[in-house]
């Protein structure tokens, strides 16, 4: 089986295919430039919808100003989270997805003001959501995602996807053809369907999830 990842895994992220007789292609269908915009220092309360976000932020602000700032945060993923852990930034809330922080966000702190750290492809949950229930907020774009199109003439019998914008640099020059679409989570998945006749979507919104899903299809695709 023969699979293409739309990002550059890490070793032990590849091993993960690599043990289980999968071969890999992999480049990154999306590359990133991080913005150096002053981040607003009227909010201690700040929304990271990725870990480009905390990069970002973190580039910005310098690691030793973090921790001085006693900032709170509320995130999207585990990595995320992990990130800013990792830096000393409180976490107080982490999602899976942004609709699901935006939820508690509007619900258990209507009163606070938030800044929002995103990217220039974001999508509208956490803000129109916000807006609607009138939570106080500042969006910030920090990063730019850029499509990296290349043209492929491998026929792969799946693709892994990690984001919308990650499909569209991919089938701005290619097709997917009969290759199975192993999506990150279900707004990546949404994307695929306009491209895609199977599409597998990962249990969790993460990395080596998607991994897991593409080794199990490998599997009873053999069987």
């Amino acid at each position: 089986m023969t699979i293409l990842s739309t990002k550059i895994l890490t070793s032990s992220q590849k091993s993960i295919l690599t043990n289980a007789d999968i071969k890999v292609e992999e480049y990154d269908a999306i590359t990133i430039d991080y913005l150096t915009t002053p981040i607003d220092p009227n909010f201690k309360n700040i929304i990271f919808t990725s870990q480009n976000t905390v990069k970002a932020f973190l580039q910005t602000m310098g690691a030793q100003n973090v921790k001085k700032a006693n900032y709170s945060a509320f995130c999207v993923g585990e990595k995320t989270k992990s990130v800013l852990e990792k830096n000393d930034i409180n976490v107080l809330e982490m999602t899976n997805y942004g609709a699901e922080l935006a939820k508690i966000l509007v619900n258990q702190y209507p009163n606070e003001s938030f800044l929002f750290l995103c990217g220039d492809k974001r999508r509208n949950e956490i803000p129109s959501l916000l807006t609607k229930h009138k939570v106080t907020f500042k969006e910030q774009i920090v990063y730019q995602n850029n499509p990296n199109p290349i043209t492929f003439s491998t026929d792969f019998d799946g693709i892994l996807f990690f984001s919308p914008s990650g499909i569209e640099s991919y089938t701005a020059k290619n097709n997917i053809k009969n290759s199975v679409a192993f999506c990150i989570g279900t707004t990546t998945a949404s994307e695929a369907q306009k491209h895609a006749k199977r599409i597998i979507i990962a249990q969790k919104p993460t990395i080596e999830s998607v991994l897991e899903k593409a080794v199990e299809y490998s599997r009873t695709s053999i069987n």
